[in-house]
């Protein structure tokens, strides 16, 4: 995956996130939810994406 791909996705990431927590309003502690699922998200397709975790593709959520 090209170096200017993944910093426009992480850009994207970083002002939707912006986004909503700026523009919709929701309780702390779902903001704080919310923001620690869409940086461990980010950090494991990052480290999938460079090839550090290559394992993740196996993993299957539901049926």
């Amino acid at each position: 995956m090209p170096l200017m791909q993944i910093i426009i996705v992480l850009v994207a990431v970083g002002v939707i996130l912006w986004l909503i927590n700026t523009y919709i309003p929701m309780e702390p502690i779902i903001k704080k939810i919310l923001n620690a699922v869409v940086v461990i998200a980010v950090i494991l397709w990052l480290l999938s994406a460079f090839g550090v975790v290559s394992s993740l593709q196996g993993i299957r959520i539901g049926r």
